[in-house]
């Protein structure tokens, strides 16, 4: 199986809606960690979608190359047991994936930016913590624990990914919240959208 949708989209941007979007749409959905019940193949089992996409690059050239039992990744970041993974954020991975996958079409899910920083500083430990202590893509350890630096690293990284697919009709910025979202990604990706609303009621994921 090849990819068809990836999402680049940050942590708390609406990824949990768009797993289950995906999953109803008939896709088969890597979102951040791939569950027991997803595929037979032991080794992946537990596993994070972001450690996948590195292995798949650095040992075949393919980020996807571990993922084949998918469709669609609508989370793929990795903020964890002290690792810190943004395949998103590095031009390395989305290139290779561009030119491995050349019929994939690439989403960003994205809310207001307020909206986004908040649901990161209330979501466990990711605001409080998570983030300021580790060394994320543009946002260095010691920086992220408060709304600005938070708000200028989530602006600026979709700046960037506009500036990657300038010109690219395979990307799609989403802001989940809008009421023909489900409209636009259906068109986007060539597949109805059977379910659409707030996955994380409360929390957006």
């Amino acid at each position: 199986m090849s990819l068809q949708v990836i999402n680049l989209g940050l942590p708390k941007t609406g990824t949990t809606t768009l797993a289950r979007a995906l999953k109803t749409a008939g896709l088969k959905t890597a979102d951040h960690r791939i569950r027991r019940y997803q595929t037979t193949n032991s080794a992946l089992h537990g596993a994070f979608v972001a450690d996948l996409l590195y292995r798949g690059y650095f040992e075949t050239d393919d980020p996807a190359a571990y993922l084949t039992d998918f469709a669609a990744i609508s989370e793929m970041s990795c903020l964890r047991g002290g690792r810190s993974l943004w395949p998103q954020m590095d031009f390395a991975i989305i290139d290779a994936m561009r030119t491995q996958h050349p019929d994939a079409v690439f989403v960003a899910t994205r809310r207001p930016t307020w909206d986004t920083s908040q649901s990161m500083l209330g979501w466990s430990d990711l605001g409080t913590d998570r983030l300021p202590e580790r060394d994320i893509p543009g946002l260095p350890q010691g920086y992220g624990d408060t709304s600005k630096q938070r708000e200028t690293w989530i602006d600026a990284h979709y700046r960037h990914i506009t500036q990657l697919f300038a010109g690219d009709a395979r990307y799609l910025e989403l802001d989940v919240t809008a009421p023909d979202a489900p409209k636009r990604l259906a068109k986007h990706i060539g597949h109805d959208i059977p379910w659409w609303g707030q996955a994380n009621k409360g929390n957006v994921a």
